[in-house]
């Protein structure tokens, strides 16, 4: 199967799931919100098909993501009824919200990581701890989005888009559910490459020293500006 062959199937896929989630959703206010990102993600990944294509493995990646959160959408986070698919899951609290924050960061970070090899041309540890700092920082973002759409829509279509299921450390727990998953992506990523590439230690104790001693100072700041 062919690369483009390959997308295509992904894409055709992603946009059947996506009609089907989008046939009277739970919350169609809530459910426009929740797709607010979505059109701009997909927008983002088409304009840039020709001029900067990703690997397989990433857009696979998103491919996952964006058909979780198509599912969340569809119902609102707090509501996917998982527990009456999946019985054996009955606990209480709804955690379809928490399990793709996790997933963002399991399955985003590598996309991210491509993102910074070609473009910033990142090598060593600077390839494993850029995604997953960006992955942190992005997950903080989307909850102060969250926290400023709340606020300005208020009511029961704030609450339903906070999700936040009366815990006050939704958030938080969010957010470290997020920096997790992207740790065990670069982390399982950085193993599979010690594995198969051999410059892997040289390549890391150059990213990490120390190229010009003197610092920086004000003189070569003004250079700079």
């Amino acid at each position: 199967m062919t690369r483009k062959t390959y997308l295509w199937i992904l894409g055709g896929v992603y946009a059947a799931w996506w009609l089907v989630m989008a046939y009277e959703p739970f919350d169609f206010h809530d459910w426009l919100l929740e797709n607010a990102l979505v059109v701009a993600g997909v927008a983002l990944l088409w304009f840039t098909r020709r001029n900067f294509p990703l690997s397989r493995i990433s857009y696979t990646c998103i491919f996952l993501f964006m058909m979780l959160h198509a599912l969340g959408a569809h119902y609102t986070y707090a509501k996917v009824p998982y527990q009456e698919w999946f019985p054996i899951l009955d606990g209480g609290r709804n955690h379809f919200d928490r399990l793709v924050h996790f997933l963002y960061g399991l399955l985003l970070a590598y996309p991210i990581r491509e993102m910074f090899l070609r473009i910033g041309n990142v090598r060593g540890f600077w390839g494993y701890f850029l995604p997953l700092d960006l992955t942190m920082s992005t997950s903080m973002l989307y909850e102060l989005i969250e926290w400023a759409a709340a606020e300005f829509f208020g009511g029961e279509l704030g609450m339903a888009y906070l999700g936040t299921q009366g815990d006050v450390w939704d958030a938080h727990k969010d957010m470290a559910l997020a920096s997790l998953g992207a740790l065990i992506a670069m982390v399982v990523t950085a193993l599979i490459n010690r594995h198969l590439q051999r410059d892997f230690a040289n390549e890391w104790a150059e990213s990490i020293r120390v190229k010009r001693r003197k610092p920086l100072g004000e003189e070569a700041v003004v250079k700079s500006i």
